[in-house]
């Protein structure tokens, strides 16, 4: 199991294990955290789980792809650390990942 932990827009910690294989969005909904509604189940299709990845973990989780950022453009206070949590599959190098959740989603 991989460590994460996730930051409300008030500052409140998540801390939650993720098995290696699913994704950041899927963890989130399997511990219901608040501010994370995946509208789409996951697809790619919306920005409802649009997070940001803290700065010490950006080099290792990655750049999104070109339809991730086809729809971080419908994300809410976009940043360049913004990412959608059903993009980022958990994996053992991200243990100890650290992602923000914003205000609000789209």
């Amino acid at each position: 199991m991989t460590k994460l932990t996730f930051i409300a827009h008030d500052g409140t910690r998540f801390d939650v294990e993720a098995e290696n294989g699913a994704t950041v969005m899927e963890s989130a909904i399997r511990n219901s955290i608040p501010g994370i509604e995946a509208e789409c189940g996951g697809a790619c299709a919306c920005a409802t789980c649009h997070v940001y990845v803290d700065e010490a973990w950006t080099d290792v989780v990655g750049e999104p792809g070109a339809m991730e950022e086809d729809m971080l453009d419908f994300a809410y206070d976009v940043r360049p650390s913004s990412r959608l949590s059903c993009q980022i599959r958990i994996r053992e190098e991200l243990d100890g990942l650290i992602v923000s959740i914003p205000e609000r989603q789209g």
